[in-house]
């Protein structure tokens, strides 16, 4: 049994403290006793710890005798974080999806003898797993990732939840996108290139351009066409155009009635009550993610793995925390069973290139009922 540390109890920080207690011992740890008490009501088997990880001394104090981290804090603290765990020499999962290119840290996790695998999510982290481990079998020309995460229930005007801030869903209508076509790197505005596309299940959704690609623009330049879109149901994209257009996203600071503050603070607010999902709300997950390219016996063959997956109220663990935490603690317990020893930084299409490593990671989530569905055709 090994001592694993999870920062970040939130909905997903909680799900993999949750799962991986099931073979060891874990401890919890989050800035906010409030949202540790709520985890403990659900699950009393883990430790509890209240930690500040801004403050480096006492995260390192407080890794030091963990086999393993898994991080799970907001994206704006993540790159710091994970530098101050790479620093103190333990080995880590992160899921915070942080702005900064985590490359940046693989000659000091080298030197510092780490494993780091980041970006360990459903997207960006299952779809750069399947991509890596397609780049090894096939000559690809091609990778798209359609991906998103809706409530069940469509409330108007923006039939949307989110199960995170506000701040970072709209950093996703705002951030540049930036895809591959024809080998060259394109940016564009997020929300552009709109499109319906049917999904099982589910029904027509819309699909735009969203900056996701992240790491595979880096470690797969030789595919000439990339693309990563975020799915919403129809209509969505226009409301935000609206917002965005407006100046609601702003971050100038106005002055309002002698208080100053950004339209994104202000908008932000109302948002978070109009988008905040519910404990037990319904939600699902939907990713499409294909590849194309030459096969081993030269002909054109396109490759297509569709996931879509609901709330569990019977562990009362919402879709989003099950797609993304057990893509993470798949590849934490992979780690701890000797299946991935490189020394580095790793995004998931370097560890999933590996067949066993790819093949542990689909049965890791079959287990849990998150099930990919493969389909593939020659042209």
């Amino acid at each position: 049994m090994k001592h694993i540390i999870v920062l970040g109890a939130g909905m997903v920080g909680s799900a993999m403290a949750i799962d991986m207690a099931a073979k060891h011992k874990v401890t919890l740890t989050d800035v906010n006793l409030h949202t540790l008490e709520k985890v403990k009501q659900k699950c009393n088997v883990l430790n509890f710890l209240l930690l500040d990880v801004t403050d480096k001394e006492i995260l390192q104090e407080t890794i030091k005798e963990a086999d393993l981290v898994i991080c799970a804090v907001p994206g704006f603290l993540g790159f710091e974080t994970l530098k101050t765990i790479i620093e103190a020499g333990k080995n880590v999962i992160d899921i915070s999806f942080f702005p900064e290119n985590s490359l940046e840290l693989d000659e000091l996790a080298k030197q510092k003898g780490v494993t780091a695998i980041v970006d360990c999510g459903v997207a960006p982290g299952m779809d750069n797993i399947i991509l890596g481990y397609y780049n090894e079998q096939m000559k690809l020309t091609d990778f798209e990732c359609l991906v998103g995460g809706l409530p069940k229930v469509k409330k108007w005007p923006f039939c949307y939840k989110a199960p995170f801030s506000p701040v970072d869903v709209i950093e996703e209508y705002t951030r540049p996108a930036r895809y591959v076509e024809n080998g060259q790197v394109i940016t564009r505005e997020a929300l552009t290139d709109c499109e319906y596309l049917e999904f099982d299940n589910i029904g027509t959704l819309e699909s735009f351009n969203s900056d996701g690609l992240r790491s595979i623009i880096y470690t797969m330049p030789h595919i000439p066409n990339m693309k990563e879109k975020t799915l919403r149901y129809p209509g969505h994209v226009e409301y935000i155009k609206v917002l965005k257009e407006s100046g609601f996203f702003s971050e100038e600071i106005i002055e309002l009635k002698g208080a100053e503050i950004t339209p994104l603070d202000f908008t932000s607010k109302i948002l978070f009550n109009e988008w905040k999902l519910g404990p037990t709300e319904e939600e699902l997950t939907v990713m499409r993610v294909t590849v194309k390219g030459e096969n081993s016996d030269g002909n054109i063959e396109e490759v297509v793995y569709n996931l879509y997956d609901e709330y569990c109220p019977e562990t009362q663990t919402s879709s989003m925390s099950r797609t993304t935490g057990y893509t993470a603690t798949a590849a934490a317990n992979l780690f701890l069973e000797g299946l991935f020893k490189e020394k580095g930084v790793f995004p998931p299409e370097l560890v999933g290139k590996h067949e066993t490593c790819f093949k542990y990671f689909l049965k890791y989530l079959e287990e849990r009922g998150v099930i990919y569905k493969k389909t593939s055709r020659l042209i």
